[in-house]
């Protein structure tokens, strides 16, 4: 009969845990190695968070995204051949963005396994701003952009604290924060419920800058393929250093070929319409950054420990409050980014992301892509392939001619399915005792 007490020989076993953290002859060490001795009572607390590094093996990631995405593709060109044009593809690269951009920090909320119900209210909060300052007040757009972007983390901050500090549940908080700057928003645009900004400006060029020449187009997926190439060859070579589990070269390989394979094709495809859109490179640039954040940095190993329990991060060494309103600030600025491209494509601030419709489709495209809702699994790539698959059914419906309630119901359902993917995922990892 088992009598409660931890198997010590698989504490010491090394190998890789989440966050860079593995188990060394019973204590926890990170990468620098520096070691951290915890009783066996700790170690057990510390299951949650040390079963993440076994979510990878038993769990399909991007893969189900990838796939809903491709029958998306294949059914809507089958309806309609305009789908897959280059014309409709660009419009579609550059619809993303604004959405794409509040789900990145969605996901960063939904890793912590915390939910942030402002963000649609904070982007429109954030064209607004921008809107009010620049137009009403004749202010630079350069330091208008800058006060609505600030803004947004300013507001992230003070939902973080309320949250990790005072200890209000965040659903309870950012509903407030959805309700206020939502009125903050309306009050700003005033009786007309919309600013107009220059088409030439600065936030206008966002969306409608476009590189059409074929060195710079190539030339950018040629140094994107060759800097993927590169990262993996050494990050392969500082795992195996480390005594680390590490990718073969094999398979280094050939996700480098597909990866050339779909830059390459996206660059001549969207190269035979307007060219290369600077919101897309933005976007991409964004959701690479913040990959790194949390695969590569210290920072982003406490996001993914406080996804595994926040006691067992908190004996972990992590700050935990500290940890949780750095998350809230990184969705409130994205957010306030996220508004102005959504602002930038209507070349107008007004009140469509404040509507509801922003804040559930950057949820759902985070949790559509693969992000766990119940916290410690996802990635920000999750966004871009969930945004996609939100964008593709809006545009090839719209294609179509379906109504606006169909798409709503037929987004609810894909979004549902989702979670109910999610649910079954975690509760078949729960009935394997390894959550």
């Amino acid at each position: 009969m088992h009598d409660g007490s931890h198997d010590e020989s698989h504490d010491e076993s090394p190998g890789q845990r989440p966050g860079g953290l593995r188990w060394h002859s019973g204590r926890l060490t990170d990468r620098a190695g520096t070691l951290r001795a915890y009783p066996g009572a700790v170690r057990r607390g510390l299951r949650g968070l040390r079963g993440l590094h076994g979510l990878r093996g038993r769990e399909l990631g991007s893969a189900p995204a990838l796939l809903a995405l491709g029958i998306t593709w294949m059914v809507f060109q089958s309806l309609n051949d305009n789908f897959l044009s280059p014309r409709n593809l660009s419009v579609l690269s550059v619809d993303i963005v604004g959405t794409g951009m509040v789900a990145v920090g969605i996901v960063f909320v939904l890793l912590i396994g915390e939910i942030d119900l402002s963000v649609g209210s904070l982007a429109g909060l954030a064209g607004a701003l921008f809107a009010a300052l620049n137009v009403n007040l004749g202010m630079p757009e350069w330091l208008a952009v800058i006060i609505a972007v600030s803004c947004g983390a300013a507001a992230g901050a003070v939902q973080g604290f309320s949250f990790a500090r005072i200890g209000v549940p965040a659903f309870v908080v950012t509903l407030a924060g959805l309700l206020a700057w939502n009125g903050l928003m309306l009050y700003l645009l005033g009786p007309d419920s919309s600013i107009n900004f220059s088409e030439d400006g600065l936030v206008a060029s966002l969306t409608s800058r476009y590189f059409g020449s074929p060195v710079v187009t190539y030339g950018l997926a040629a140094l994107g393929t060759a800097g993927y190439l590169l990262v993996s060859l050494h990050d392969r070579g500082r795992r195996a250093a480390a005594g680390m589990p590490y990718r073969a070269v094999g398979e280094i390989w050939a996700r480098t070929v597909l990866l050339a394979v779909v830059a390459f094709t996206a660059v001549a495809v969207l190269g035979r319409f307007e060219g290369l859109p600077l919101a897309l490179l933005i976007f991409l640039a964004v959701i690479v950054v913040t990959d790194v954040l949390l695969r590569r940095t210290p920072y982003g190993r406490q996001v993914l420990a406080l996804g595994g329990g926040v006691e067992a991060a908190r004996r972990a060494g992590v700050d935990v409050a500290r940890t949780q309103v750095s998350v809230f600030m990184v969705s409130g600025t994205l957010a306030a980014v996220g508004g102005l491209f959504v602002a930038s494509r209507l070349t107008s601030a007004s009140q469509v992301p404040g509507s509801g419709t922003l804040l559930i489709n950057a949820i759902a495209a985070a949790v559509i892509g693969g992000t766990s809702l119940f916290g410690g699994r996802g990635s920000t790539w999750s966004a871009l392939l969930g945004v996609l698959i939100i964008q593709s059914i809006a545009s090839g419906m719209a294609l179509l001619g379906v109504e606006p309630p169909v798409q709503s119901m037929i987004t609810g359902g894909v979004l549902f399915a989702a979670v109910v993917f999610d649910s079954l995922a975690r509760r078949a990892a729960e009935s394997r005792g390894r959550v």
